[in-house]
């Protein structure tokens, strides 16, 4: 599994973290690895793509989109 480093986190962060960490029953990393998790949920249904029919069909070839020659 890939792992995150984070560096130069601020000690009264820290200290936080590890006192909920301990509230909640956690390891710091499972703590922080909770917290990332509810913020990507939360986050999800804004990220969601929405698309809309507009009636007809488009076709674009790449040079459409990229105007490049690659």
């Amino acid at each position: 599994m890939p792992a995150l480093h984070i560096r130069d986190v601020d000690d009264a962060v820290l200290a936080a973290l590890k006192a909920q960490a301990e509230r909640n029953h956690r390891s710091l990393q499972g703590e922080v690895r909770s917290i990332l998790e509810q913020a990507v949920a939360a986050a999800a249904p804004k990220l969601a793509l929405k698309t809309v029919h507009v009636g007809g069909s488009a076709t674009f070839s790449r040079d459409d989109m990229y105007d490049d020659q690659g």
